[in-house]
């Protein structure tokens, strides 16, 4: 492990902590320590606070590692979580629900479990479909087109939907678009949490395959790498860190593209490893100062992340023009 990694290891993490901090005693109330590790008047609004900085910290682990595996997968520096549909596909699936569960009368906790298992089991079905199509297609490129065409007819009948909805329903799914990490409790952080730790696992299995599949995949299998393997455990990986935050967050957008791109410019891209671990402490980072913006300008999380990503794939887009 070089010096220079050990000391933005360092950097991010301590920046990290800072970050946290500040959000916690961001809102519009000043709370006190005791506030956070006893009872007191305000305790409810300090366990919120908590929950919005876990929930942070495990989106900014979850996106940037599925954007940083499809990236090195595919090849390419612009694809993101999203680029297989299953973003997509939790937004279907948590649309159908919104707009047609109206008349079933639920406690509140029920109904925000059932839309937080809607999305999650869109992803996963859409992973069924993903595993068996990849045995199908054999060039990564046709994968990609197919995910493509699952996304532009997941959006077709979101459109659909909306457009025959009636005015709360299309409200309510508008609102779950948006994201609301304050909204988020602590039972629904541990869900998360299990999520998060199974695409973790499949994604740590994955690295070691990727860095013989950066050479080539002739000499990857020269290596004894089993491509069809590495390429179910992307899909799997990918799946449960991206439906994951989908499910709980609403659609964040970009950032599994924008932070492995800024962890290549600071740090050597051909260390797999290296680039995993940067990848969540910079996401990490990121979606901690998001969650700060969004509670001092109240302005929704993904609308944030949306505008902080489009200027940066446009630089990446022209500097690929002059290369």
């Amino acid at each position: 492990m070089s010096k220079k990694f050990k000391i933005l290891f360092l950097v991010l993490l301590v920046a990290i902590i800072f970050a946290s901090i500040i959000n916690l005693n961001t809102g519009f109330l000043n709370l006190s320590f005791k506030d956070f590790f006893l009872n007191s008047p305000n305790s409810d609004i300090a366990e919120i606070r908590i929950n919005r900085v876990l929930v942070m910290l495990l989106a900014g682990i979850s996106i940037p590692t599925s954007g940083f595996l499809m990236q090195e997968y595919f090849r390419n520096p612009l694809a993101g979580p999203d680029i297989l549909g299953i973003t997509s596909v939790s937004s279907l699936t948590v649309a159908f629900y919104i707009f047609f569960s109206q008349d079933i009368v639920l406690p509140d906790f029920l109904q925000n479990s059932f839309l937080s298992l809607s999305a999650v089991a869109g992803s996963l079905l859409l992973m069924l479909i993903l595993l068996s199509a990849s045995k199908k297609f054999q060039d990564k490129s046709y994968l990609i087109i197919f995910g493509f065409l699952v996304s532009a007819f997941a959006g077709a009948v979101v459109s659909l939907l909306q457009f025959y909805a009636e005015n709360q329903n299309l409200k309510n799914y508008i609102l779950w678009s948006f994201g609301a990490n304050n909204m988020v409790t602590r039972n629904q952080i541990y869900v998360l949490g299990i999520l998060v730790l199974l695409g973790l696992f499949f994604s740590f299995k994955t690295i070691k395959p990727l860095i013989g599949n950066s050479l080539g995949s002739s000499y990857a299998q020269s290596l004894g790498v089993n491509l069809n393997r590495l390429k179910m455990l992307i899909i799997v990986s990918s799946s449960f860190l991206s439906a994951s935050v989908t499910a709980f967050l609403g659609p964040i957008l970009f950032i599994g593209i924008v932070v492995p791109h800024f962890c290549r410019l600071i740090y050597n891209p051909a260390k797999i490893w290296q680039q995993w671990i940067l990848n969540m402490l910079l996401g990490m980072l990121i979606m901690v100062f998001f969650s700060i913006i969004a509670e001092k300008s109240h302005i929704p999380i993904n609308v944030i992340s949306s505008v902080f990503g489009i200027p940066v794939i446009l630089m990446m887009l022209l500097k690929q023009n002059k290369a």
